[in-house]
């Protein structure tokens, strides 16, 4: 199974000067570092920073999306690996 579709677009050493935690540094990290810049320029108002924030938040719905589908592919393919080996203990005819 393949990584993310979404390439890494911020690099390590921007993350480390942008002083992104080790959780949020995934392949939506270039859209936290102006965000968390707005942020503090802006006071942390809530009405503020609209568009950095949804454009944040729907990145990450997307890489949640992609691991859902991606788990939900392999759980398909171990329920018919399952299906298709010898059973330890045989099934008996009248049981």
């Amino acid at each position: 199974m393949e990584g993310s579709s979404k390439p890494m677009i911020a690099t390590r050493e921007v993350m480390v000067e942008a002083k992104v935690p080790l959780a949020y540094r995934d392949q939506c990290a270039h859209l936290l570092i102006p965000l968390n810049k707005c942020r503090q320029s802006e006071f942390y108002l809530p009405w503020k920073c609209e568009n950095e924030r949804h454009s944040y938040e729907k990145c990450e719905y997307e890489l949640v999306m992609e691991r859902m589908l991606q788990m939900q592919k392999l759980k398909q393919s171990a329920k018919q690996d399952q299906g298709n080996t010898i059973p330890l203990i045989p099934k008996t005819a009248n049981a």
